[in-house]
């Protein structure tokens, strides 16, 4: 299976593109916003758990990370409610459940198989942003590893952002709203920018994004 696979094209996705589709655990949906393989796959979705869900054990041989964007996410290391953001390293595994349901937002086998710290953040800790790259924007770095940075940002209204990478980047809106060329991005909207491209977002209103820049193939 192959969703969005070229690297080399950018992809803008709104808030319900595309549907949620049944995994194969009852209970378990995923928005699929790029995949290159099956249920072994080099992924990137959103993933919603009913409430009393679960999946079944499994391990990550590259690595897996998520952002909790909705209810309680559980698994053996404990809950971790909306606002974390989690990194679990490769060669690790687990068996997550959700008792009140959840949606999180998880990038499966992405991880250089050297970068082996375990990530555990409350991105809603406002001691954790300090001033960004510009007026109006607050950052929070959650980790880096060679080229690679993970970071949320809030932006206020009016703000204009440029986004871009020599190795790429990618975004999700977390809340608020944010426009590029005219397309309004509501919460859940998504963004993945080729290696070398740039393109400007403007905050309609108070916004929070999830950004990392500098992972894709090249």
């Amino acid at each position: 299976m192959q969703i969005r696979a070229d690297f080399s094209v950018p992809e803008f996705l709104g808030p319900g593109e595309p549907e949620f589709v049944a995994s194969p655990m009852a209970g378990v949906e995923r928005r699929m916003l790029d995949r290159i393989g099956t249920e072994v796959a080099r992924a990137t979705s959103i993933v919603r758990y009913a409430p009393a869900s679960r999946f079944s054990t499994h391990h990550h041989e590259l690595g897996e990370e998520y952002l909790v964007l909705s209810g309680v996410f559980s698994d053996e290391d404990g809950d971790a409610p909306a606002g974390f953001y989690v990194r679990n390293p490769p060669g690790s595994g687990h068996a997550p459940w959700s008792a009140e349901g959840c949606e999180i937002f998880v990038k499966l086998r992405q991880f250089d198989s050297r970068d082996l710290e375990s990530v555990r953040v409350n991105t809603f800790d406002p001691a954790m942003y300090v001033d960004g790259q510009a007026s109006g924007i607050l950052r929070a770095m959650l980790h880096v590893f060679g080229s690679e940075k993970v970071f949320m940002e809030h932006w206020k209204a009016g703000t204009i952002r440029q986004l871009g990478d020599p190795r790429g980047a990618e975004m999700l809106v977390v809340s608020g709203t944010i426009s590029c060329a005219g397309r309004i991005f509501g919460p859940h909207g998504w963004v993945r920018l080729p290696p070398g491209a740039h393109t400007g977002f403007t905050a309609e209103s108070d916004s929070h994004v999830w950004i990392k820049t500098g992972h894709l193939p090249v």
